[in-house]
């Protein structure tokens, strides 16, 4: 049973993705939405927490884009999805955890 884990908090207001990421198994997605998209940019501390996960990372492009982030700023290991990519990720999870 694998689980998409969305995160939608800052990793510098709350421990959330930080949390999220040690919970996080082999053949589960972290999907970074709203304001947890600030976890995605490249050399801070939560990209070096992305950097050691066992699940794969994605994080909402259109979320960046809303918050002034450009893509190349996104660390490496991270995907970059659409709204279609948030939409197929839940469907090839079988559970949902939203991380709040």
């Amino acid at each position: 049973m694998s689980i998409l884990h969305t995160v939608n908090k800052s990793p510098f207001q709350k421990d959330d993705l930080k949390s999220c990421l040690a919970h996080a198994n082999e053949g589960d997605a972290v999907l970074m939405i709203e304001d947890g998209v600030y976890g995605a940019i490249a050399g801070t501390a939560a990209s070096q927490d992305i950097s050691n996960a066992k699940a794969g990372v994605y994080v909402l492009g259109a979320d960046l884009a809303a918050r002034g982030i450009a893509q190349d700023k996104v660390a490496e290991g991270i995907s970059v999805v659409g709204y279609d990519g948030f939409v197929d990720l839940a469907t090839e999870h079988s559970a949902v955890n939203s991380w709040l």
